[in-house]
C-alpha cells in the first residue's frame, strides 16, 4: 500500500483554527517586520459581468431567500459558501452588487477555503498596518474583548477616547488604496452574550435622497482618502508599515460597474477632504454628507450575528459600522477576507438604482 501523502498531513495538521485560538488565548495576532512593494494598477474584471441577470444558480438552489429591508441587504439559508460552484460565485457577485450585503447562518468556511473563496473576486489585500494571524497576511482579525479599553487607546486608527458617538465609526474598507476593496467577507465565530452588532447603509440610497441640485453639485468631484490614523497608531506601537502609500482621491459619486449605479462614496473613517473646495467648504459638505450616512435609517440595515454567521458586502457601495456595546460584558471574534476591485470612477451616463428600477418596471408593465 502506498504511504500516506505526508506533505498533506502535515499542512492539514498546522492549520490554525481561529475560533479556537482566540477564545484559549485571546488577541493572538502577529506583527512581522515583512515589507512589500506598493501597490500596483491592475485591470479588475468583475464576476457579476458573468452572472445570470436572474442569479438561478444562488436563489434556485436556496432553501429560503429573503430581503431584510427593501433598500440594502438579503439573508440566504441553505448554502454553503465553502461549496459555491464558480457559476454560483459569478450570481453572488451580482446579487451582492445589487443588495449591498447578504448574509449566510451556519456557515463551515474556515480562513483558508475564505482566502481561495475571495480570490474569485479579485486579489486579496493585505493591509498596510494592522497585525495577522501567524503566516496568514491576507486575513484580517477582528477581536476585542473587555480588556481592549484597557490594553489599547486605539484600534484600527480610532483612538478610543475620542470616540464621542457611534456615528464615527461608519466606514468603508480601505478606501486610501488606490484600488480599493470589492466583494468582501467577514465570518464572525465567537460573540458576547449580548450585542456586537454591525450596521450596513446603501450608497445607491444615500445618493438618491440626496436632493437633486446636489447631486448635480457632487457629480465629478473628488474626495482624498487617507489611512494616516491607522499609520500614526502603527509608528506608535513601533510596527512596521507595510508600503509608503496610503493615501487616494477618488470621486464623490461612484459608479459601480456591474449594475452601472451611482453611490455616494464617501465616509468618517477615510475621506477627509474635498478636492478643489477651501477647507471650510470642504469641512461643511462632509460634515452633511456623514450625517445623511449615520442618520439615513431608512436605508440601512443592521444585523444580529449568530456564531459562524457570514456577511459578504460590497465595499463599493456600502458603508458599515460595528457596534461596540458589549466591550464591558464579553469578546466577539471574526475575521475578514478582502480583495481588491477596479479603481473607483464615475460615469456621467450612469443612472441612479432608484431611477433605473423605475425606468425597468415601467417597461415591464408597457
Amino acid at each position: 500500500m502506498a504511504p500516506p501523502n505526508t506533505d498533506a498531513i502535515i499542512q492539514e495538521i498546522e492549520k490554525l483554527n481561529l475560533q479556537s485560538i482566540a477564545r484559549e488565548k485571546g488577541h493572538y495576532v502577529v506583527f512581522p517586520e515583512t515589507k512589500y512593494p506598493d501597490l500596483e494598477l491592475f485591470e479588475h474584471k468583475d464576476p457579476g459581468h458573468r452572472a445570470d441577470p436572474t442569479k438561478a444558480s444562488i436563489l434556485k438552489h436556496a432553501e429560503k431567500v429573503f430581503d431584510l429591508t427593501p433598500n440594502i441587504g438579503t439573508e440566504i439559508h441553505g448554502l454553503q459558501l465553502s461549496a459555491l460552484t464558480d457559476t454560483q460565485k459569478d450570481d453572488l457577485a451580482l446579487l451582492v452588487a445589487e443588495r449591498g450585503v447578504v448574509f449566510f447562518r451556519d456557515q463551515d468556511i474556515d480562513v483558508y477555503q475564505g482566502i481561495e473563496f475571495i480570490k474569485h473576486y479579485g486579489p486579496p489585500h493585505i493591509h498596510n498596518t494592522f497585525g495577522h494571524p501567524e503566516g496568514l497576511p491576507e486575513v484580517h482579525v477582528v477581536y476585542f474583548d473587555t480588556n481592549t479599553f484597557k490594553n489599547y487607546k486605539s484600534i484600527g486608527g480610532v483612538d478610543f477616547s475620542l470616540l464621542v458617538t457611534g456615528a464615527d465609526g461608519w466606514h468603508s474598507d480601505v478606501t486610501y488604496e488606490n484600488q480599493p476593496a470589492g466583494l468582501t467577507l467577514l465570518k464572525i465565530d465567537t460573540l458576547p452574550p449580548t450585542g456586537g452588532d454591525t450596521l450596513w447603509s446603501s450608497g445607491y440610497s444615500a445618493y438618491d435622497r440626496l436632493s437633486p441640485a446636489f447631486r448635480e453639485f457632487l457629480e465629478g468631484l473628488e474626495a482624498v482618502h487617507t489611512g494616516q490614523q491607522q499609520v500614526d497608531e502603527a509608528l506608535r506601537a513601533n510596527h512596521v508599515l507595510r508600503r509608503t502609500v496610503w493615501t487616494a482621491t477618488h470621486p464623490v459619486i461612484r459608479t459601480h460597474p456591474v449594475t452601472g449605479w451611482k453611490a455616494l462614496f464617501v465616509q468618517p473613517g477615510f475621506t477627509r477632504s474635498i478636492v478643489g473646495l477651501s477647507k471650510r467648504e470642504s469641512d461643511l459638505i462632509l460634515k452633511h454628507l456623514f450625517e445623511h450616512i449615520a442618520g439615513g435609517v431608512d436605508f440601512q440595515v443592521r444585523f444580529k450575528w449568530q456564531e459562524n454567521s457570514v456577511a459578504v458586502w460590497d465595499n463599493r457601495t456600502t458603508t458599515h459600522n460595528a457596534i461596540f456595546d458589549y466591550l464591558q460584558i464579553g469578546k466577539r471574534h471574526g475575521w475578514r477576507v478582502t480583495p481588491q476591485a477596479e479603481a473607483p470612477y464615475f460615469d456621467p451616463k450612469s443612472k441612479s438604482r432608484k431611477q433605473d428600477l423605475e425606468e425597468k418596471a415601467a417597461a415591464a408593465q408597457a
